[in-house]
């Protein structure tokens, strides 16, 4: 797994030199429509400073023709100690690819080595908010997975379905851009398993979670989000609400999310319903989300770009 870690980022890296050539058109800003207020819309933009918080989704939208390279990695527990070079001997991955289809819709999939998870979704941007009309920025984000771990053993007579490896999820992401360095966002979210592992498990998980951006400098910013379920909906288990806490670095077409978090898992599935660790126990994971953004359709008024890869 490092090594393909590795190369993965290496990657990334190599084809700086094929993508945004044009420093105007580099700018994450303009590929993520972020920014400043718009006086010809009157819209606020760039709550956030990427289409992810930390683990779950903002209202942040990719520009239309333009995709997303997301490398995610969770580490082991800090606790775990020097023997385990403290956590980051294990470790979960996620790839992803999003795709920005208009200015208010995108798409994306990716798979993560935990449970061998498939996963797409998609993210429609459905107000947006105004100066003096509209409070808010309102987005809807429906979501599926597909776990291929191997067919469990079952009591005789039973079978196991396709079906029972598929989960969705459906997510309202409200967000409020207050002033130039405060964003506050509220997720309220239903996470469905076609599978649970007793009669007792409710199939749909309840959870609210709340987020927030404060800007430190203009490519610099600390985040948190936290995802609360709702009593009598969790899973029988030992499982805990995710809280993570992080950073985040943009360097032009970049974007370094550096944080720590008690949930190893990063669909909304693991995370949302299915954390493991506590905070309170010691049982914190290092992590990191990568994103690289290159322009696929060439944007209105960059005829003359110098940049060739649309």
């Amino acid at each position: 797994m490092p090594k393909v870690l590795l190369l993965a980022v290496l990657t990334v890296f190599t084809v700086n030199s094929f993508a945004q050539t044009d420093t105007s058109i580099n700018d994450l800003s303009r590929m993520l429509d972020t920014g400043k207020s718009n006086p010809a819309n009157d819209y606020v933009l760039g709550a956030f400073k990427s289409t992810r918080l930390i683990n779950g989704h903002t209202v942040e939208n990719l520009g239309a023709g333009t995709l997303d390279f997301r490398i995610s990695h969770r580490f082991g527990q800090l606790n775990q100690g020097a023997q385990n070079f403290f956590g980051l001997d294990d470790a979960t991955t996620k790839l992803g690819f999003d795709y920005g289809i208009t200015d208010w819709l995108m798409v994306g999939v990716g798979r993560s080595t935990l449970n061998k998870e498939y996963d797409g979704f998609a993210k429609v941007r459905l107000l947006r908010q105004k100066t003096h009309a509209m409070p808010v920025t309102l987005s809807y984000v429906g979501a599926i997975s597909l776990q291929d771990m191997p067919i469990p053993q079952l009591p005789q007579g039973e079978k196991y379905y396709f079906s029972d490896r598929l989960y969705y999820v459906n997510q309202l992401l409200v967000a409020r851009k207050f002033n130039d360095w405060l964003s506050l966002q509220i997720m309220p979210t239903i996470v469905h398993y076609n599978l649970v592992d007793s009669a007792s498990d409710k199939n749909n998980i309840l959870s609210v979670g709340v987020g927030g951006r404060i800007k430190v400098s203009h490519r610099i910013a600390i985040t948190g989000e936290y995802y609360y379920v709702i009593p009598g909906t969790e899973l029988h288990g030992q499982y805990y609400n995710s809280l993570s806490v992080g950073i985040d670095i943009e360097t032009g077409g970049h974007v370094f999310q550096l944080f720590f978090t008690n949930a190893p898992g990063i669909t909304e599935r693991t995370f949302i319903a299915q954390t493991t660790d506590s905070w309170a126990k010691g049982q914190i994971h290092f992590g990191f989300n990568i994103s690289r953004v290159f322009t696929i359709v060439q944007p209105k008024g960059f005829e003359n770009s110098r940049n060739k890869i649309w």
